[in-house]
């Protein structure tokens, strides 16, 4: 039966990657306009949601939202998803009416015609580069001073699929508390199921989200950022091992399948 599979999913992963170079190339008046400058990013976000909702519906996925908390349009936030499929960051940009600046591997920026903007709009981080690191810091407290939410998927690199949740990284964290934005814990149960780095793994579904209630951060200093990162990561590990779907694709023996934070 896998076997008999693997043309179906050969065509429907190809159809992903026709399905976006199609689609931007169809709206990149629109989005070469508004890259000139930031001042329109708001109008670009508007395009890029566009975008991000033609590759859901269009890969045959729906979305099934549960939010704890609304975020406010006047608000900035520190978005926080686990990370674990390419299709993590289309969610996120789908769900979100205000516009928010991910802190985003600079692989990606080498896929033809999609790496062009991706670089424009995305603080493109080297994480074997520290000069790369200086550099993303300094370009998101500029952007987190003008007002704008801001992404970052805080495991770094998407963990292998054998692992519930990877150990996280400071990055957001620090942020959050230099500029006392709200952080926005934010499961995502199936991506990976659905839309794994496998090429013939993955079929159309549903993609279920939960928006935890937000963590302020106002009034912590840097020396609380290690119990910060811990409780957001708890947050996120416990609803994911308490969901059935998401441990029954998670690859491992079911007397390993906890997976205590090493922080």
């Amino acid at each position: 039966m896998k076997f008999i599979k693997i043309p179906f999913l050969l065509i429907w992963r190809i159809w992903f990657y026709i399905l976006m170079i199609v689609t931007i190339l169809i709206l990149s008046p629109f989005l070469l306009i508004f890259t000139f400058k930031e001042e329109q990013y708001h109008n670009f976000w508007k395009v890029a949601r566009i975008l991000s909702k033609i590759l859901i519906y269009g890969m045959g996925f729906r979305l099934k939202v549960q939010n704890d908390q609304i975020t406010e349009s006047d608000k900035s936030y520190m978005f926080c998803p686990n990370h674990a499929s390419l299709m993590d960051a289309f969610v996120l940009i789908a769900l979100s009416k205000n516009p928010i600046v991910f802190v985003g591997k600079h692989e990606l920026g080498k896929i033809p015609v999609f790496g062009y903007f991706y670089k424009k709009v995305v603080i493109v981080v080297d994480r074997n580069n520290p000069e790369s690191r200086k550099r993303v810091y300094k370009m998101a407290k500029k952007r987190l001073h003008d007002g704008t939410s801001m992404a970052i998927f805080p495991e770094g690199l998407v963990p292998t699929e054998d692992v519930v949740l990877a150990p996280f990284k400071n990055g957001a964290f620090s942020l959050a508390i230099e500029f006392e934005t709200p952080i926005v814990p934010q499961v995502y149960y199936d991506c990976k199921r659905l839309f794994s780095w496998d090429f013939f793994k993955g079929s159309p579904g549903v993609f279920r989200i939960h928006q935890h209630r937000f963590i302020e951060t106002k009034g912590l200093k840097m020396e609380d950022m290690e119990n910060l990162k811990q409780k957001v990561f708890k947050i996120i590990e416990d609803d994911l091992l308490s969901d059935k779907k998401f441990m029954n694709d998670t690859n491992r023996p079911n007397n390993e399948r906890e997976f205590k934070s090493p922080l």
